[in-house]
C-alpha cells in the first residue's frame, strides 16, 4: 500500500497558477504509476494526468493540455501538477493518485489503487 498526501491547493484568480504536489510512502516502488484526478461540486471525479516511472508518456485531457504540465521527482517519491492559467471551471479537489506500472497508463478511477485525501483549489473570477 501507498500513502499519498497532497498540497499546495488554495484560492487563486483567474489567470494565476499554481502548483501541487503529492508526496508518496510507503510501498512506492510497486505504485509507479502516479496520475491526478479532480471533482467539482456535483460532478464525476475526473482524470486530468498521469505520468509514468522514467516520466514519459504524459496524458491530459484536451482542456488541460498546454496549462497543465505534470512531472515527477523520483528521489523524492513526489509528483507534481502545474497549473497556468487557471479558470474559474478548474475549481475542484485535486486528488492524487497511484497505480502499479503492470496496469499501464490509465485514465479511470479504477485503474489506480491507492489516492490521497485531496487539495482544493479555488479559482476566482
Amino acid at each position: 500500500q501507498v500513502q499519498l498526501v497532497e498540497s499546495g491547493g488554495g484560492l487563486v484568480q483567474a489567470g494565476g497558477s499554481l502548483r501541487l504536489s503529492c508526496a508518496a510512502s510507503g510501498r512506492t516502488f510497486s505504485r509507479n504509476i502516479l496520475g491526478w484526478f479532480r471533482q467539482a461540486p456535483g460532478k464525476e471525479r475526473e482524470f486530468v494526468a498521469a505520468i509514468s516511472w522514467i516520466g514519459i508518456p504524459i496524458y491530459y485531457t484536451d482542456s488541460e493540455k498546454g496549462r497543465f504540465t505534470i512531472s515527477r521527482d523520483n528521489a523524492k517519491n513526489t509528483v507534481y501538477l502545474q497549473m497556468n492559467s487557471l479558470k474559474p471551471e478548474d475549481t475542484a479537489v485535486y486528488y492524487c493518485a497511484a497505480a502499479p506500472s503492470s496496469r499501464g497508463l490509465g485514465r479511470r478511477r479504477s485503474d489506480y489503487d491507492d489516492w490521497g485525501q485531496g487539495t482544493q483549489v479555488t479559482v476566482s473570477s
